[in-house]
C-alpha cells in the first residue's frame, strides 16, 4: 500500500501528524508492505529565505492578533507536540522559506532517505533553532542521514529537484489539498490534519484493502 503525506517541514502540525501516523503505522500487522512517500507543500512560498522578526510577531501579523495571543497558541502546539515526544522550541525558531528544504528531501528520497531526511530537518526546526532558509545550514544536517554536506550544498547551489517540489504541489492541488498535514492511502482514502492514532489506524485498516 502506498501512504501519500504532503506537508511542510515547518508545520508544528506536519510533525505532529507524522509522528501520530509512524505511532499508528508500528502497530499495524502488515505494515511491512506499506510505502510512506513525503510530498513537497509550501505554506508560504512567497516568504523570505529568513524571516527579520520572531515567529511569534510572524503570527501575530499573519493572524492579527496580539503577541500574547500567538504566544499562547505556540504554548499550545508545543504541549499537544509534548504528548507524542516532540521538544519544540517556538520561541527560538527560525521561519523562511523552505523550497530549497522540500528540494533536499526530494534528494534524499532519490537515495532512499527521505524518511530520515524529513525526520531529520523537523526536528532540528522545531527543536534546535534550524535556519530553515538558509542553504549551508540544510546541508550541515545531510551527513545525518546519510549524504555528504559538500555534495548536498553543491545540489542546493543548483535548481535540481525544482520540478519534483512543484510537481508535488501541482499534485495537491489538483487533489484539492489546500492544507496540511495530508494523508492520501492508495489514492483511496484521504486524512486531513493531525488526527489521532486511532484515526490513521483505521485508515490503514481501509485503504489496504481498498
Amino acid at each position: 500500500m502506498q501512504v501519500e503525506i504532503w506537508s511542510d517541514v515547518i508545520c508544528p502540525w506536519c510533525y505532529i501528524g507524522k509522528r501520530r501516523f509512524e505511532m499508528a503505522l508500528a502497530q499495524f500487522e502488515q505494515r511491512d508492505s506499506v510505502n510512506v512517500i513525503w510530498r513537497s507543500f509550501e505554506l508560504d512560498p512567497k516568504s523570505p529565505q529568513q524571516y527579520p522578526v520572531s515567529l511569534e510577531e510572524m503570527l501575530s501579523r499573519k493572524y492579527n492578533v496580539s503577541m500574547q495571543e500567538a504566544a499562547s497558541m505556540n504554548a499550545r502546539v508545543t504541549g499537544i507536540a509534548q504528548e507524542v515526544g516532540l521538544a519544540y522550541h517556538l520561541s527560538k525558531a527560525r521561519p523562511g522559506n523552505t523550497f530549497d528544504a522540500h528540494r533536499l528531501l526530494h534528494f534524499a528520497t532519490s537515495r532512499n532517505l527521505g524518511d530520515k531526511a524529513s525526520e531529520r530537518v523537523m526536528q532540528a526546526y522545531f527543536s534546535e533553532s534550524l535556519a530553515v532558509g538558509d542553504r549551508a545550514a540544510l546541508a550541515s544536517l545531510a551527513p545525518e542521514f546519510g549524504i555528504p554536506e559538500n555534495e548536498a550544498l553543491l545540489m542546493l547551489e543548483s535548481n535540481a529537484y525544482s520540478a519534483e517540489v512543484r510537481a508535488d504541489e501541482a499534485r495537491a492541488a489538483e487533489l484539492g489539498i489546500s492544507g496540511v498535514p495530508f494523508f492520501v492511502f492508495n489514492e483511496k482514502v484521504g486524512i486531513s490534519g493531525a488526527q489521532p492514532v486511532e484515526t490513521f489506524a483505521q485508515a490503514l485498516t481501509q485503504g489496504i484493502s481498498a
